[in-house]
C-alpha cells in the first residue's frame, strides 16, 4: 500500500453515509492486510496539532504520548515544530530512537523511581514534575541538573479521568514544597496542573490558572526564587458521539486567564487525546451472528480487549458505522472476539442485517485504543497502517 499516495475521506464519518473512495480505501485495505486494522492518517495529526496551536498562540504545545505512542505520530508532530510530554523511560526511548532534542521534552510523571530520572537526564530531559515531599527529595542527588515543576490539583468530577485525584498538591502544599526546595538548592522552574481528560468546561482551565497565579504571587510575596513556567495539561476535548466546543472557541477563556499572567511567564500545554484521537479509524470485520434475546449479536474480530479497549479503560463512546447500509436496521449487539463476556462493544446499536465477513468501522478511536490495547484470549491486536505520511502527496484531505 503506498501510504503517501491514500487519502482517506474521514470527513464522511461524520454521516452514516461513506463515500465511494473511502469505502474503496478500506476494502483494499482490508484485502491487502486482513481485519482488524487500525488507520492512522497524519494529516489529521497535522490538522489537529495547528488546529491547537492556533487556539493557543502563546503556548508551547508538548504532545502527551500516553494516548498514542506511534513513531509515526512522533515523527509528523516532529516536522510541525511540537515539543513532547514524556511520563516513562519508554516513552524516552522512542522520542529519542525518532530525533527528538532533549530540549524540546518535559518529564511530567509526578511519581518517578530514580532509574527513571536517570535515564531521562542520560537523554537529556531534565525538566521534571513533583507534588509531595517525598518526590523532591528524589531530586536532592540531581539538584545542580534539573528543574521542576509543582503540580497543584484542582478535582473534576465531569472528566473522563480525574486525573487530580491521583495526582497533586494544595495551594500550601505547593508553598510548602517550594520553600523546602530552596532550603535543598533544587530549582523550582514553575507550576503544573492537569483538569482531567476530555474536560468540556474552559472554566475548568481559566479557575486552575488563576489559582496558580495566586500561588506564584505568593512566591514573589515570601521572596522565594520567582517561577517562569506555568504548565497547563491537557484534557482539552473532541467530538465522538456528543458535540463539544470548537477548539478556537473553547480556548478563548483559557486566553484571556492566561493573559493576566506576568508576561515572563513561559505557557506550556500537554495536549494528547486531541491531537491523535480524530486520526484513527478502525476496521473489524464479522466472525460470526447468532440471535439472543430478540437481538441479534455480531461477532467481530476485534473487542474490548483490544481496539475498543477505551470502552472499558477511558470511558468512550466510539461513533460505529458499517459499510453496508442497505435494508432494514434493527436492534443489534456488537462483540468483541474473546470468550469472555465482558468483550461487548455495543448493545441496542442500530444496524442493517450483516453477513459474516461483512465490515465495521470505528471512528475517533486515535486515543487510549492500541495503547491499551491486549493480546488477550491470544487474539493479535489490530495492525496500525499509517495514510499520508508524507505532507506534499496528501494535501486533499487538509485543503
Amino acid at each position: 500500500m503506498a501510504n503517501s499516495a491514500s487519502v482517506l475521506d474521514f470527513q464522511s464519518f461524520s454521516s452514516q453515509a461513506l463515500s465511494a473512495e473511502t469505502i474503496d480505501l478500506i476494502e483494499t485495505s482490508v484485502a491487502q492486510f486482513g481485519a482488524p486494522l487500525l488507520m492512522l492518517d497524519c494529516d489529521i495529526i497535522r490538522a489537529q496539532y495547528r488546529a491547537l496551536s492556533n487556539a493557543l498562540p502563546n503556548v508551547a504545545l508538548h504532545f502527551a504520548l500516553k494516548p498514542l505512542p506511534h513513531p509515526n505520530v512522533v515523527k509528523t508532530l516532529l516536522e510541525e515544530g511540537a515539543c513532547f510530554d514524556l511520563a516513562t523511560t519508554g516513552e524516552v526511548e522512542l522520542v529519542q530512537q525518532q530525533g527528538v532534542p532533549a530540549e524540546r521534552t518535559i518529564h511530567s510523571h509526578p511519581i518517578k523511581r530514580d532509574r527513571d530520572i536517570r535515564d531521562a537526564l542520560a537523554y537529556g530531559c531534565n525538566v521534571f514534575v513533583v507534588d509531595n515531599l517525598n518526590e523532591l527529595e528524589k531530586f536532592k542527588p540531581y539538584k545542580d541538573e534539573v528543574e521542576l515543576l509543582v503540580r497543584l490539583s484542582f478535582r473534576n468530577s465531569e472528566a473522563f479521568a480525574d486525573l487530580s485525584k491521583k495526582f497533586g498538591c494544595s495551594s500550601e502544599q505547593a508553598l510548602v514544597i517550594i520553600e523546602t526546595a530552596k532550603d535543598w538548592n533544587i530549582h523550582i522552574k514553575g507550576l503544573s496542573f492537569h483538569v482531567g481528560s476530555q474536560t468540556t468546561n474552559p472554566q475548568k482551565y481559566v479557575d486552575a490558572i488563576r489559582s496558580c497565579k495566586e500561588v506564584m504571587d505568593e512566591v514573589f510575596e515570601r521572596g522565594l526564587p520567582a517561577l517562569s513556567t506555568l504548565d497547563i495539561g491537557g484534557g482539552f476535548p473532541v467530538t465522538y458521539t456528543k458535540q463539544v466546543m470548537p477548539i478556537d472557541q473553547f480556548c478563548m477563556p483559557i486566553n484571556k486567564a492566561l493573559n493576566e499572567l506576568p508576561e515572563t511567564v513561559q505557557v506550556i500545554a500537554e495536549p494528547g487525546r486531541f491531537i491523535v484521537a480524530p486520526a484513527v479509524t478502525s476496521v473489524a470485520s464479522v466472525m460470526g451472528q447468532a440471535e439472543r434475546e430478540g437481538q441479534i449479536w455480531y461477532y467481530l474480530d476485534d473487542g474490548v480487549y483490544g481496539s475498543f479497549s477505551g470502552l472499558i479503560f477511558d470511558h468512550s463512546e466510539y461513533p460505529i458505522v458499517t459499510l453496508k447500509q442497505d435494508g432494514e436496521f434493527v436492534p443489534s449487539v456488537l462483540s468483541g472476539p474473546t470468550c469472555d463476556s465482558i468483550d461487548v462493544i455495543a448493545e441496542n446499536i442500530m444496524l442493517p442485517k450483516l453477513e459474516n465477513g461483512d465490515l465495521v468501522i470505528g471512528r475517533v478511536m486515535g486515543a487510549y485504543t492500541s495503547a491499551t490495547a491486549t493480546d488477550f484470549n491470544f487474539f493479535k491486536r489490530a495492525q496500525t497502517i499509517v495514510i499520508n505520511e508524507f505532507e506534499e502527496n496528501s494535501q486533499r484531505m487538509i485543503g
